[in-house]
């Protein structure tokens, strides 16, 4: 990057200044799912929760983030307005008209981040793990999927319009494997699409892994070394490891091609977590307890890349280069699966229903009285305050206007990330932090300045508080 001395952005603050913090940005915008029980048991998917440290990462890169309300349908009209579209292991079995949605938002140029986890990861004790609600089918149940269910369960709105079908493989090439691998180090990747640059380990704790069914539409990106039986989790309810490990377990994080958009695959959430769990535990209101996962290995650079490729628009239907099938047992054909234990694997504590919400403990997601949206709290009020267009060397004024007085600073970014703010005379990056002063009910910080000359076409401004980009609005460059 060419260094940009010249110019100056002379800052004008409140208070003392403070550590920097460096950001990036994009312009695409990422829709979580919270509607499925991505909170049941000890799960805590929320944005402003134990997935904050991949929320967080996304926001300083400028993605704009949006969370669905617990209660919402996966609908095409919703979809639509987003580029990105995440499914967090899902609990909840999706329904005909929400398979329909995802199939039609993919093949019209959409992109969908599914996560699953191990088998048997059902945290709701609703006899679905996420594995299963992602295929399109319960194991063991093909014919009825509320197979052993009580009257309530069976005629409850959650399992209203459930039926079962081979959607992830038929739509998408893929299928969820039923295995459950343990504490395993994986540096076997492919570098596909640049997916996996600087991607050189990755950890799997409780996971699965996926089939290749289709591979004119699937690839997978990061395998397992060989297994043995004892690689498998302690909990696995069969064999745990299927094929002996390596290509032939399947991949443990997938693309595929459908239509004109795109989707991701990864078989174990705790790549993605975080241990900052927001809410109690539905059926007993204890704390959770999640883990550091994102920080760990090189997650988050693979998440950061996966990301990026689904944010960016590729009308190609299928891949020239292509895997080979994964070779699969006879009873992980859907209509001939089986499960090997009873189900539900625990008794549900008493009073707790999976699918009514009122039972739900106090201080867990969605329970009565509670933010029925994660994001609603996510952070606080902030507003940024400019002119719509500026140009290089021109002066201007951003203002920053928040709820509280917290800490502050700003970036001026590029869409390819390049800095283009001089502060106090230091080359391109963030400014000093000062904390708002206080005018009448709200805090002000507010920020006098100039922008680089290399500017052009649009660029970010981000709101900076305690490391994380909070707010961020698009600037005109004249």
């Amino acid at each position: 990057m060419k260094k940009l001395w010249m110019l100056s952005l002379l800052l004008t603050g409140g208070c003392s200044e403070q550590q920097h913090f460096t950001a990036s940005t994009s312009h695409a915008t990422i829709l979580f799912d919270t509607a499925h029980e991505e909170t049941a048991g000890e799960a805590d998917w929320v944005i402003d929760g134990a997935f904050s440290s991949y929320a967080d990462a996304l926001k300083r890169a400028g993605y704009r983030l949006d969370e669905s309300k617990a209660d919402a349908l996966i609908t095409y009209k919703t979809l639509k307005s987003h580029d990105i579209f995440v499914l967090p292991e899902p609990n909840i079995p999706l329904k005909e008209s929400e398979q329909a949605a995802l199939k039609q938002y993919a093949e019209n140029g959409g992109s969908i981040l599914f996560i699953s986890d191990h088998y048997n990861a059902d945290r709701n004790l609703n006899r679905f793990d996420a594995s299963e609600v992602l295929n399109g089918y319960r194991r063991g149940a093909y014919e009825d999927p509320a197979k052993g269910m009580t009257d309530g369960e069976r005629h409850s709105a959650m399992m209203s319009g459930v039926s079962s079908s081979d959607f992830l493989s038929e739509t998408f090439g893929v299928r969820f494997r039923y295995n459950a691998i343990d504490n395993v180090t994986m540096t076997t990747m492919k570098d596909v699409f640049n997916i996996t640059d600087g991607v050189k380990k990755v950890e799997m704790h409780a996971g699965s892994t996926m089939a290749i069914t289709d591979p004119s539409k699937a690839r997978g990106l990061v395998y397992l070394p060989e297994l043995t039986h004892r690689d498998a989790w302690s909990h696995a309810v069969d064999k745990g490891v299927y094929n002996g490990g390596g290509q032939d377990e399947g991949p443990v994080v997938a693309i595929s091609k459908a239509g004109k958009g795109k989707a991701a695959f990864i078989g174990d959430s705790s790549i993605v977590e975080d241990a900052t769990p927001k809410y109690r535990r539905e059926d007993n209101g204890r704390t959770k307890q999640t883990h550091d996962g994102f920080d760990e290995a090189d997650h988050e650079t693979l998440l950061m890349n996966l990301t990026a490729w689904l944010a960016r628009q590729e009308d190609y239907t299928s891949f020239q280069e292509q895997d080979k099938k994964t070779p699969l047992h006879r009873d992980e054909e859907p209509a001939a699966s089986v499960e090997p234990r009873k189900e539900p694997w625990a008794r549900p504590e008493q009073g707790y229903l999976w699918y009514d919400r009122t039972t739900f403990a106090e201080g867990s997601y969605g329970a009565e009285g509670s933010d029925i949206s994660a994001s609603d709290a996510a952070q606080d009020d902030v507003q940024i305050i400019s002119p719509d267009s500026a140009a290089p060397s021109e002066n201007f004024q951003i203002k920053v206007r928040a709820s509280r007085a917290v800490p502050t600073s700003i970036a001026l970014v590029m869409s390819d990330g390049q800095q283009v703010g001089l502060f106090s005379g230091r080359p391109p990056g963030v400014s000093n932090i000062y904390t708002p002063r206080r005018v009448n009910n709200d805090y002000e910080c507010y920020f006098n300045g100039r922008i680089a000359r290399e500017a052009h076409g649009q660029l970010s401004i981000q709101v900076i508080q305690n490391k994380k980009v909070v707010a961020t609005q698009m600037l005109n460059i004249n």
